[in-house]
């Protein structure tokens, strides 16, 4: 099971939590508008255990490959409404090696039908409570809508998740379940996390 910690900034906490050599994926917010911006980053501070996850809310596509260089990010997670089209040109300017993950807001069974739009054009989806604004509401959606996917892509699933969703985790299964992706549930302050609740959680969820 893939385990995404994002919303990373504060270079001691990266540092920290990539020693813990738990943590996949770790991710960097590129959207300005939110609280949990990485803004600058020093080569130094990057993980080197986990792999870099860029994330994105309708950026134009060449600063995305920008900061794609810069960083070295190994993966572009897509938050905002790019369409199909659009990650198709990414995944061109990119090329294979850099993943591309899309994020699909869920409230029904229906959103789901949204995934065939991008099942050529992407490597990964995430499930996120569907809210009004970009970079997600920290709420929880009904997992069972899940039962649904019939796609062809792994996802991830975030919303949510906290320390007290070991069992919850555990026992969600489907053919093409490859992870979750954690954030506000395990922040001492925004972008700053718990390490300790992070790794208890981590250990505890493996432990099967």
């Amino acid at each position: 099971m893939i385990v995404k910690v994002c919303g990373m900034r504060d270079a001691e906490n990266i540092r920290m939590a990539d020693q813990l050599n738990t943590i996949d994926w770790m991710g960097f917010i590129f959207y300005p508008a939110s609280k949990r911006y990485v803004g600058e980053l020093s080569p130094s501070s990057l993980p080197q255990h986990s792999q870099r996850v860029g994330v994105f809310v309708n950026e134009q596509i060449q600063k995305v490959k920008d900061l794609q260089s810069k960083y070295q990010l190994d993966l572009i997670q897509l938050h905002g409404d790019e369409s199909p089209d659009y990650c198709k040109q990414l995944r061109v300017k990119m090329g294979s090696q850099v993943k591309i993950i899309k994020m699909i807001p869920i409230s029904t069974a229906h959103d789901l039908d949204h995934c065939k739009e991008y099942e050529d054009v992407v490597d990964y989806f995430l499930f996120e409570t569907r809210c009004a604004s970009y970079g997600g509401s920290g709420e929880s959606f009904d997992w069972s809508l899940l039962r649904d996917y019939n796609g062809q892509l792994p996802f991830l699933i975030t919303g949510g998740i906290g320390p007290s969703d070991v069992l919850k985790v555990q026992s969600f299964s489907h053919p093409l379940f490859a992870g979750i992706d954690i954030n506000s549930c395990f922040e001492i302050s925004p972008a700053l996390k718990d390490i300790k609740a992070i790794s208890n959680f981590i250990n505890k969820i493996k432990a099967i």
